[in-house]
């Protein structure tokens, strides 16, 4: 099984500036965000080579979570091209993010 990419203030506009992304903002004290997390991990095979699958702790990289307006985690942004195309909130199912980021591709 693959592993998703952490992002911080660093790496983020690198990794997220060509192609499809999806960023997880979480926490880990939030249970929804560990109801995703196996989800997310999915993700990896599923579009590796294709897009980036991506997670941002909250906790951690405060000024990111700022940056893109997040108020509640999990809050997912599909990404392309480095601009946010669409953004969820809230846990969701493998099926809606598979379909979501297939959209971009």
């Amino acid at each position: 099984m693959g592993k998703y990419i952490e992002l911080n203030n660093d790496n983020f506009d690198s990794i997220t500036k060509s192609g499809v992304s999806l960023v997880d903002f979480w926490a880990p004290w939030c249970g929804p965000c560990r109801m995703l997390n196996p989800i997310i991990e999915k993700l990896v095979d599923e579009f590796e080579g294709r897009a980036n699958i991506c997670k941002v702790n909250t906790d951690e990289e405060g000024d990111l979570a700022t940056r893109f307006g997040i108020r509640s985690v999990p809050t997912l942004l599909f990404m392309k091209d480095g601009e946010v195309i669409h953004q969820m909130v809230g846990a969701t199912s493998e099926q809606a993010l598979i379909d979501k980021i297939n959209s971009l591709l």
